[in-house]
C-alpha cells in the first residue's frame, strides 16, 4: 500500500492509524497531520481495491521529470543558431554540386559526340546556348540571346552524308535538313559560361591546368572572338522545322575524332576549354566565385578532363 522508501516514526503512526479507519482506509484527519510534519502536501486517492490510499511523493521529485519553459526556450534558440551559421555552408555545397554535374553533363555530350563521329565516319558538332533562366525556356528574345545568363543548353547534331555539310570556301548557316539530331536538348539551371585565364601548366589542378593561350579555344562569356561563321539550328531535319535556338558556338568533332572550337576555319589546338561558374538567379557572379570548373579537351584525340576549383 505504502511506497518501499516510506520510513520514519511519522509514517509508522499512519500506518498504526488505518487499523482505526473504516474500510482499512487511511484517515482523512491522519493524513494532513503527517502532512503538516513533513511540510509536503499528501493526496489521497483510490486503489484498485477502493480503499483511499496516501500519494506521499513530494512534488519536487515530480517535477524533476519535466522541462521548464526556460530549458525548452534554451534548446530552440541553440537550434536557431546553428541552422543561422549551417545553412550557408549547405547552399555553398549545393552550388559546388550544379557546376560539378554540369560539367560532368557537358563531358558526356563531348565524349558522345566524339564516338559518334568515329564509329558513323562523320561529323559532329555539339553546341552550347546561354538563355536566362528567370525566363521560360525559348522565350528568350533575340536569338542568339545577349547577356543571358542562368541556363545552359545544349545540343548534338551530326552529318547524314559524312561532309562537313558547309562549304570551306564559303561558310554559312549549316543546312538543318541535312544533319540529324543526337540525342535530347540537354538543358541545365544555375550555372554560366566564364572565360577564365589561363592555369600555370605545370599540374593537374585548376590553377595548373594545362595553358589554352588562344582566345579561339575557348567558351565562355567572351570567347570565342567571334560567332560561329556555321552555326546550326535545334530542332534540325527535313523538312526544315522552326528554329527554336541558335547555336553559334560549338565544338566539332571529325570522323577521326579531332576536336576544334566552331569549325575547320579555326587550326587545330592542342588544348581547348569550356569554361563554368556557378549562378543565383540571371545575374552573373561579379567576381569569380571559389567553386569553378574548366573543362578541357585535346585538338588530336578529342579527349575530355575536368578541371574543378
Amino acid at each position: 500500500m505504502f511506497p518501499q522508501e516510506a520510513s520514519g516514526p511519522a509514517f509508522a503512526t499512519l500506518r498504526r492509524g488505518e487499523q482505526r479507519c473504516s474500510g482499512g482506509g487511511v484517515c482523512r484527519e491522519l493524513v494532513e497531520w503527517v502532512s503538516r510534519i513533513l511540510r509536503f502536501p499528501i493526496s489521497l486517492h483510490r486503489s484498485r481495491f477502493g480503499a483511499q490510499e496516501a500519494d506521499l511523493r513530494s512534488p519536487q521529485r515530480e517535477r524533476a521529470s519535466a522541462f521548464t519553459l526556460l530549458e525548452l526556450l534554451v534548446v530552440i534558440g541553440i537550434m536557431a543558431l546553428l541552422m543561422v551559421l549551417i545553412v550557408p555552408a549547405f547552399t555553398n555545397i549545393k552550388s559546388g554540386t550544379d557546376v560539378t554535374t554540369a560539367a560532368y553533363t557537358i563531358k558526356g555530350a563531348l565524349d558522345t559526340a566524339r564516338t559518334y563521329a568515329k564509329a558513323n565516319n562523320t561529323y559532329t558538332w555539339v553546341g552550347f546556348y546561354e538563355e536566362d533562366v528567370s525566363t521560360p525556356s525559348v522565350s528568350h528574345g533575340t536569338d542568339p540571346c545577349t547577356g543571358c545568363v542562368g541556363r545552359l543548353v545544349m545540343s548534338i547534331v551530326a552529318s547524314k552524308d559524312g561532309t562537313t555539310v558547309y562549304d570551306p570556301n564559303n561558310l554559312t548557316t549549316i543546312d538543318p535538313t541535312k544533319l540529324i539530331q543526337i540525342g535530347k536538348l540537354t538543358k541545365i539551371e544555375n550555372v554560366h559560361l566564364a572565360t577564365f585565364t589561363d592555369g600555370a601548366g605545370t599540374g593537374s589542378t585548376f590553377d595548373t591546368r594545362p595553358a589554352v593561350t588562344y582566345p579561339t579555344a575557348r567558351i565562355g562569356d567572351t570567347t570565342p572572338p567571334s560567332p560561329s561563321l556555321t552555326p546550326f539550328q535545334y530542332p534540325v531535319g527535313n523538312p526544315q522545322p522552326s528554329t527554336q535556338y541558335t547555336f553559334v558556338k560549338a565544338v566539332q568533332f571529325s570522323p577521326r575524332g579531332e576536336a576544334r572550337i566552331d569549325n575547320t576555319n579555326y587550326t587545330l589546338k592542342t588544348v581547348a576549354e569550356i569554361g563554368l561558374e556557378p549562378t543565383h538567379g540571371a545575374v552573373a557572379p561579379a567576381s569569380i566565385p571559389a567553386n569553378v570548373v574548366a573543362v578541357q579537351f585535346t585538338g588530336v584525340g578529342g579527349d575530355v578532363k575536368i578541371y574543378r576549383r
